[in-house]
């Protein structure tokens, strides 16, 4: 009898159907290009992000957390799969994701998890690309409006009133409220639209910023100098390439009345003021960068206002104790860096992302990681966390061994990165590379270059050493390294494809940019 009741225990276990306090709930919250130099934790210095940094302050923050390819759908894609680009098909912003194919949510709801996924999706829509693995979704149509979005609640289109931040945070709460089966842990993943272009302010922050000027980056004027001809070749600097909606000089169209009032007051007598100057050349350039950056800010705080509300319900309603809080973003962002927005790049700026963990009981408060980890090893983590065993073709690595303080003596000493978004909106060259605690190494394939950055000396990645006679043995160390971590991975160099392979990339890439054209950013 003794052993047949331990047998039950252990089934209603694996179903889920013993109490959800014998396993922890997982609370992911995910924002959209978040760079982790306009968090306060990492040490911005051009805001603050209180409630953020409190899961900081009650977890751990991993100071080196980058990603496998920047950029939205990719990103999402590793992180549900755990795998890399070429794996999960998911290569460019415009690629639908089979939601069919295996992934953490799915496994976690096998093993009696509850799954829910409230927000940004961005992994298309209909069929195969709809969310799987979720007992519930309420999501947004791709990108999303930052105001007054539609959203849809399995399969039923639903229009919501108000600040996109706020309708997600609501709708996310009112789950955990109403929906929740007190009787299984959850998974639950919060997933914002902000701070992802082009950066409308929520009413509460709008005036954010407005007798402050922020601090501009060193290399604001960049002049590619030193590096590759895809630093020259793109189009995302803040001096040429942004549009009247990135910097707010007309308002978003989807305002009702009461918001576009809202919105005019707050920008009206700036923009009038603005084209009476007819600024030009480098006052232009500050003008645009201070408007941006102060709407990216301003979107950031409804982020972080959202966080807040988030660890209060939690606090409020019993379950913060067992549950772990997870704070990331889907890559990081130029505030400026290199005289630009957006991502793509392999440098440093938008290749890192946050990554801050909370998980009471195991992580001790205000303690850190500076291993190297990637968004490739998040599904694997979530997958410990709930005690679900990891798929062997999964190619991440569970970082639950480094939340609890055990520095594993065969951790990665480097990260692969592979980018392939071109011909695209920003122009900006595919590569791969590899990078190491010191040094990185980037291959743009399709214009045979190469560079090579050593970050103790040149952190901001000014000027590549590629053909400098001192880093041969360096350079070559790293050749090396990345075939290593391209077999590893299974990865190609495309320059190595059959013919047929390249045609069916190159098709991809220009549908990819048709559709970004026609009005997908």
């Amino acid at each position: 009898m003794r052993r047949f009741l331990i047998a039950l225990i252990a089934i209603l276990f694996g179903r889920g159907i013993c109490r959800a306090a014998e396993r922890p709930n997982i609370l992911f919250i995910f924002s959209d290009d978040h760079a982790q130099h306009a968090i306060s934790a990492y040490g911005s210095k051009i805001n603050k992000t209180p409630n953020i940094d409190r899961i900081a302050r009650e977890g751990m923050i991993f100071r080196n957390a980058f990603v496998a390819n920047s950029i939205c759908t990719p990103s999402r894609a590793t992180i549900l799969t755990g795998k890399h680009s070429h794996l999960n098909g998911a290569y460019n912003v415009g690629d639908k994701f089979d939601a069919t194919q295996q992934s953490f949510p799915k496994l976690l709801r096998g093993a009696g998890y509850q799954t829910a996924i409230v927000g940004k999706w961005h992994l298309g829509h209909g069929g195969t690309s709809d969310p799987h693995g979720f007992d519930y979704w309420n999501v947004l149509l791709d990108q999303g409006p930052y105001y007054n979005p539609p959203m849809i609640e399995n399969g039923k289109r639903v229009q919501h009133t108000g600040y996109t931040s706020d309708v997600i945070t609501e709708l996310t709460i009112k789950w955990l409220k109403e929906q929740r089966d007190g009787k299984r842990p959850f998974f639950l993943a919060c997933q914002h639209k902000a701070p992802h272009r082009e950066w409308v302010p929520g009413p509460r922050h709008i005036d954010d910023f407005d007798d402050v000027e922020i601090p501009e980056p060193p290399d604001l004027f960049d002049d590619y100098s030193g590096r590759a001809s895809p630093a020259r070749t793109q189009e995302m600097t803040v001096a040429k390439h942004m549009d009247e909606g990135d910097l707010a000089l007309r308002p978003p169209k989807y305002l009702n009345a009461e918001q576009l009032k809202v919105w005019k007051d707050a920008f009206e007598k700036e923009n009038e003021a603005f084209r009476a100057a007819n600024l030009s050349g480098r006052e232009r350039t500050k003008w645009n960068y201070q408007r941006y950056i102060k709407n990216y800010l301003r979107a950031v705080a409804s982020v972080d206002d959202s966080v807040g509300q988030l660890l209060d319900y939690l606090e409020e309603s019993g379950l913060a104790k067992n549950t772990i809080v997870i704070y990331s973003s889907d890559q990081g962002f130029y505030l400026g860096d290199h005289g630009w927005y957006d991502k793509r790049f392999m440098y440093e700026p938008s290749l890192r992302t946050p990554y801050i963990v909370k998980w009471p009981g195991v992580i001790k408060p205000g303690s850190e990681a500076t291993q190297l980890v990637q968004n490739l090893d998040f599904a694997q983590t979530f997958l410990e966390m709930a005690g679900v065993e990891q798929p062997k073709d999964m190619q991440g690595r569970s970082l639950v061994p480094l939340m609890r303080g055990e520095a594993p003596g065969d951790w990665r000493d480097a990260i692969y990165y592979h980018y392939y978004d071109f011909p695209a909106v920003h122009s900006v060259r595919p590569h791969f590379g590899v990078r190491t605690e010191r040094h990185k190494l980037i291959r743009y394939y399709t214009t045979d270059e190469w560079e090579l950055f050593d970050l103790a000396n040149d952190p901001r990645e000014m000027r590549s050493v590629h053909d400098d006679p001192a880093y041969a043995d360096v350079r070559r160390t790293l050749e090396e390294k990345l075939k290593t971590l391209q077999k590893q991975y299974a990865d190609t160099d495309p320059t190595a494809e059959a013919p047929s392979s390249k045609m069916r990339r190159e098709r991809q890439r220009a549908r990819t940019a048709a559709t970004q054209k026609a009005g997908g950013r």
